[in-house]
């Protein structure tokens, strides 16, 4: 499934360092303002130690992890709503991602100047949320425009979303962001069509130097701070060690890494993790000789829809379901076994799929 997560954030954040250590796509790296020219898109293991767990009890050729886009786009700051530095192009690039990942600075470095002076991670996120809030009251404007011609007609449905969007135009006009206006879901229909940039789903995380990775430092303190009544995730991480440990090919040595830093797993496997739970996103499995894959689906996406993401013919066709649960599968060592035991399934059409689902669709085209 196509679905992208956009890192965003103030110039010289470090974002571009941390989107470099998971991608397969390399963005330019310096320490000028407005020095890069154009959005950086790769495509994204999402860690999942569970199929390994699966590759424990069935041999297998290879196995594929699911991926999540993550897109990288250039720093932004004050008046890019206007054109400065990156500008609109950027601003629209963030327009197509489906969820944002903000990089905050919570680290001192003098060769490393700060736009504004000085490091204030909060103040930094409020700059990003007034340029976002700018342009989704300019998208708001423009559709109450058309909705309000519309209601001199007569039309009922029209005069309904002027309603909305004026709640919607009165509370971003109070520096609040979309996502937080508290709106019937049957309303949602109309500012789904305007992409509201401050309606996207949006985690944080603290850029720290490498003696804060594990406690964190006053900059964290502020952003958690800030953020405690608003119930978002927020990941410290340190770009310039997750740097170093993307460096390192032998596994040996990156675990050595890890533990001499003080941690379990490099910081951008957790935000990778979330950034997929974020999306709504849960993955189930295939298993065979062939291979151990893992596929992405939404949360509450039926059997045939999820058999859909594997190939339209098995969602066109779909017959039944056969169904195992992971942690049967793991404990009971095999698909035998989990038939034996009682733990094998067979679901039809309104099967809603769960996360670590095992599947195997049988189907006639």
């Amino acid at each position: 499934m196509a679905l992208q997560c956009g890192i965003i954030g103030i110039t010289n954040t470090g974002k571009t360092t941390i989107f470099n250590c998971i991608s397969n796509t390399k963005g330019e790296t310096n320490a000028f303002a407005f020095s890069a020219t154009k959005s950086n898109m790769g495509v994204i293991q999402v860690p999942d130690p569970r199929l390994y767990e699966l590759e424990k009890h069935q041999v297998t050729e290879k196995i594929v992890h699911t991926t999540v886009e993550i897109v990288d786009i250039p720093g932004l700051t004050r008046g890019s709503n206007k054109g400065e530095g990156v500008g609109n192009k950027f601003l629209g690039d963030i327009r197509n991602t489906d969820a944002l990942i903000h990089v905050l600075r919570c680290f001192d470095d003098e060769a490393l100047p700060h736009i504004d002076g000085s490091v204030d991670p909060v103040r930094d996120m409020e700059t990003i949320d007034f340029e976002l809030q700018v342009k989704d009251l300019e998208s708001v404007e423009k559709k109450l425009q058309r909705l309000e011609r519309l209601v001199k007609t007569g039309d009922k449905d029209a005069r309904q979303g002027v309603e909305v969007l004026e709640r919607y135009r009165e509370h971003i006009g109070n520096f609040q962001n979309a996502r937080t206006l508290e709106i019937k879901d049957e309303d949602r229909k109309y500012v789904d069509d305007i992409f509201l940039l401050t309606m996207k789903p949006v985690m944080y995380v603290c850029n720290v130097d490498a003696k804060s990775v594990v406690s964190g430092n006053k900059y964290v303190e502020m952003v958690k701070e800030a953020l405690k009544e608003t119930g978002a995730e927020v990941i410290v991480i340190a770009g310039a060690v997750e740097a170093e440990i993307a460096e390192l090919e032998n596994e040996a040595d990156r675990l050595e890494f890890l533990k001499d830093a003080g941690l379990d797993e490099p910081g951008v496997d957790k935000m990778v993790r979330a950034a997929y739970k974020m999306l709504n996103l849960q993955t189930f499995f295939t298993v065979g000789p062939k291979e151990i894959r893992a596929w992405t689906i939404k949360k509450g996406m039926t059997a045939p829809q999820a058999s859909g993401v594997i190939h339209s013919d098995l969602e066109r066709g779909f017959i039944r379901a056969e169904v195992m649960k992971y942690h049967d599968f793991v404990k009971l060592g095999s698909e035998h076994a989990c038939k034996e035991a009682g733990r094998f399934y067979i679901e039809g059409k309104n099967y809603v799929v769960e996360d670590g689902d095992i599947l195997h669709i049988r189907f006639n085209v």
